[in-house]
């Protein structure tokens, strides 16, 4: 890698260094993006290294951001961001961070950080959500290097065909998409951080409904439960309602113990032939 060419490592993509009390910069990668635009789940981990980051200037110790909830009110663009932090409560068992990424000195992106850490050998009490069933990774679609979807070149995509039938044109009444998910930037696999930009990596739960185009996220809430296990993730997405050019999508994210590591929750905007 030469000196001019940026990391495809998403620690170092989503980086921040110390301007000033409660002050951060970070640049804002090209390979973490969508249609020129930064990918939701990557502007989660930027916003979680942020709000960790003010949170321990503050003497916080919870090394893990266990639910992130950020609005996107102005795409940020490729290039330097600063980010600004105020730290709402440092407690014992979690402590609160409010982040605001600025460019231009616009606020483009806030989230809400809950901070605590997770245990490496904690077992759950209950869990009631289903694993889903899918195919060997031999015989899932392979959906990585795409010219307009950057971040396919750092994360592996292998979606279960059944629900895949959109990439030939076919559709269905059904908005679920299932698949494997594995964090492919040279250097990392999955963690309880990287695991926030895993709960915004899949296609559009809508593409089976027969969406067109980019399907961009309004609000976006990440909930990290467990330590992931596994290379690869086991991803589960689909539409609760679709109206008003508005889709309510949920995701939920398992490792190869099927154990829930994370979930999601998003709003997002949506196009139909024809508008419909």
């Amino acid at each position: 890698m030469s000196s001019t060419e940026p990391s495809r490592a998403l620690r170092d993509a989503a980086a921040v260094e110390p301007l000033s009390p409660g002050r951060f910069s970070v640049e804002l990668s090209e390979y973490y993006t969508i249609v020129g635009h930064p990918n939701g789940g990557y502007l989660q981990t930027v916003m979680a290294s942020g709000a960790l980051a003010g949170a321990a200037e503050a003497g916080s110790r919870h090394v893990h951001a266990t639910a992130v909830t950020t609005n996107y009110m102005g795409g940020p663009a490729v290039g330097p961001a600063e980010l600004r932090t105020d730290v709402r409560r440092v407690g014992r068992g979690v402590s609160f961070v409010h982040v605001t990424m600025r460019q231009d000195d616009h606020v483009t992106t806030e989230s809400l950080v809950t901070l605590g850490t997770l245990r490496d050998d904690s077992v759950p009490h209950y869990q009631d959500a289903p694993v889903p069933a899918l195919p060997a990774l031999e015989d899932c679609l392979s959906w990585n290097e795409d010219d307009e979807v950057n971040i396919r070149r750092v994360i592996d995509v292998r979606l279960d065909p059944e629900g895949a039938k959109w990439w030939n044109g076919e559709f269905d009444d059904r908005g679920e998409i299932r698949g494997w998910l594995r964090l492919n930037d040279g250097v990392a696999a999955w963690d309880p951080w990287s695991v926030l930009m895993a709960s915004d990596a899949m296609p559009p739960a809508t593409f089976p409904l027969g969406s067109s185009g980019w399907v961009p996220t309004l609000q976006l809430t990440s909930y990290v439960r467990r330590v992931p296990r596994s290379e690869w993730l086991r991803a589960r997405q689909w539409c609760v309602v679709v109206a008003d050019g508005l889709v309510d999508e949920r995701c939920e994210l398992f490792d190869d113990r099927d154990e829930l590591v994370a979930s999601s929750s998003q709003l997002a905007m949506v196009r139909f032939p024809g508008g419909h």
